[in-house]
């Protein structure tokens, strides 16, 4: 059996200027990121962030070795609806994860539509 992601849209922050304070002015920006497996979140992870954060973790996304998009603070888009993504995304060190197999960050998100 063969593992198989979807394709899921990662509303990226980009810089578009400053305002009049010099402060970042940032627009979203939807980018498709092909292969992502979207899996239930462990009764530990559910727990340890609601504890942390005070947030429930509907989804964990695992993110394929060859993106480097920011994946902090920032809504993504599956399954019809928009997720707000929790916490810091966890990546794996090298070939931890074997060369076969092509996710090496896991990131976690909440309901947010």
């Amino acid at each position: 059996m063969e593992i198989k992601g979807i394709p899921i849209i990662l509303n990226e922050q980009v810089a578009t200027g400053t305002d009049s304070y010099n402060r970042e002015i940032t627009e979203e920006m939807p980018v498709t990121i092909e292969n992502v497996v979207v899996g239930q979140p462990t009764s530990d992870d559910i727990l340890n962030e609601y504890n942390l954060s005070g947030k429930t973790i509907s989804y964990v996304l695992a993110i394929p070795k060859d993106d480097n998009h920011n994946w902090e603070n920032t809504t993504v888009e599956f399954y019809g609806r928009k997720w707000r993504t929790v916490g810091l995304p966890q990546e794996y060190m090298g070939d931890f994860m074997g060369k076969d197999f092509p996710w090496n960050k896991k990131v976690k998100v909440t309901a947010y539509e």
